[in-house]
């Protein structure tokens, strides 16, 4: 409609108001009240650039990782009291984004039928000498080219690595730690 009213006011030189809204079928009414609050449309404008800045220099601040809800928080811990939504239409106009985090995928299936597997050391996470209780974990890392995979074994007695601990790109029984011992000997102890 602001379209409308912007072809009567570049018009209205070459012709009347009263024919171009005739013609158009715009009430007169709309288009001078269009006209008055031009005013208003341009201090908005001026508060939104100013505040577009403001968002600016925190999010650079923050090297480039604040999104909405963190700026909302952060001008108003400035004592600068603006609203959520303007927040967000500032940044979407000027395209600043944060980053986020990515949702957290379990890469665990559990079998529903299986049955829980036994303590074997029955929660006994004291060895007397090395090499008698040796535990071992594998856990998923984040990167920004992917998920890394790191597998481990810890003596219970020393609390060191048994080993050296290899990462791989894909979660295969052969990059387990429960797979290793059963390799042949191809590991020794730590000392």
């Amino acid at each position: 409609m602001s379209g409308l009213y912007r072809f009567i006011h570049a018009e209205k030189a070459n012709y009347p108001v009263v024919l171009l809204c005739r013609v158009l079928k715009v009430a007169r009414s709309s288009y001078y009240a269009w006209c008055g609050g031009e005013a208003a449309r341009r201090a908005r404008q001026a508060a939104d650039d100013a505040l577009g800045h403001e968002i600016t220099v925190l999010h650079i601040a923050s090297r480039r990782t604040y999104g909405v809800p963190r700026i909302h928080a952060e001008l108003r811990r400035l004592g600068r009291r603006v609203n959520r939504k303007r927040i967000a239409r500032v940044m979407r106009e000027r395209d600043i984004r944060g980053i986020t985090r990515r949702k957290h995928r379990s890469l665990t299936r559990p079998d529903k039928k299986a049955k829980p597997a036994p303590d074997l050391i029955g929660r006994g996470f004291h060895a007397e000498r090395p090499g008698i209780k040796l535990v071992g974990d594998i856990t998923y890392l984040p990167t920004a080219e992917g998920w890394l995979y790191l597998a481990c074994w810890l003596d219970l007695a020393t609390r060191s690595s048994a080993m050296p601990w290899p990462i791989t790109t894909v979660p295969s029984s052969s990059s387990t730690p429960w797979t290793w011992p059963m390799a042949g000997g191809t590991w020794s102890r730590a000392v």
